[in-house]
């Protein structure tokens, strides 16, 4: 699935990171769920989309708070011991993935 799951040790979240990242991800699933029970409910397309937009914007705030702690954690502890370089290419690639 994911060709950088073991390349490169990392920091462990605290469990307060761990939490609030799982409660904004609990938060986005009802979301989801939301917008399956108003396509079972013939809503509006309109009113979807909106939606899908709202949970868009969710996941990619999700996305950036997880690349700013790992900035501040891993790229910097790896440009600490000297690999960067690497790592700053590994986050490039992803980041790239991230903004399609």
């Amino acid at each position: 699935m994911d060709k950088f799951l073991h390349d490169h040790p990392s920091k462990p979240r605290t469990k307060d990171e761990q939490q609030k990242v799982i409660n904004r991800l609990k938060r986005i699933e009802g979301q989801v769920r939301g917008i399956q029970k108003m396509v079972e409910d013939d809503r509006y397309c309109v009113d979807i989309l909106v939606q899908i937009s709202a949970i868009q914007s969710a996941l990619k705030n999700v996305g950036f708070a997880v690349t700013e702690r790992h900035m501040n954690h891993c790229v910097s502890d790896a440009i600490k011991q000297g690999e960067g370089k690497e790592t700053i290419e590994e986050l490039m690639t992803v980041l790239k993935q991230f903004s399609k």
